[in-house]
């Protein structure tokens, strides 16, 4: 279990155990979020950005039809000259 205390001015310190867990670094920003079952979890928001977007490309490339690095390029060949 960790604790932290919150300042005068609302801050609190990550116990360097948590920062680690979550793979947070200085300047990145944290994600407050409550559970239906009332619970506030904080999350890495880098870390959720990307899943979030992983999730929704999810699928993506296959419908494009890109399997490899030359399909990629094939694609942005197409969108650079209009082949």
């Amino acid at each position: 279990m960790n604790l932290a205390k919150v300042s005068s001015n609302g801050q609190i310190t990550v116990p360097v155990e948590i920062r680690r867990l979550l793979g947070l670094k200085s300047g990145d920003k944290v994600l407050f979020y409550q559970k239906p079952n009332g619970d506030i979890v904080l999350s890495n928001a880098s870390a959720q950005a990307i899943a979030k977007a992983q999730s929704a490309f999810s699928g993506a490339a296959a419908a494009l039809g890109v399997s490899n690095e030359e399909d990629v390029q094939r694609l942005v060949d197409e969108v650079r000259y209009g082949r």
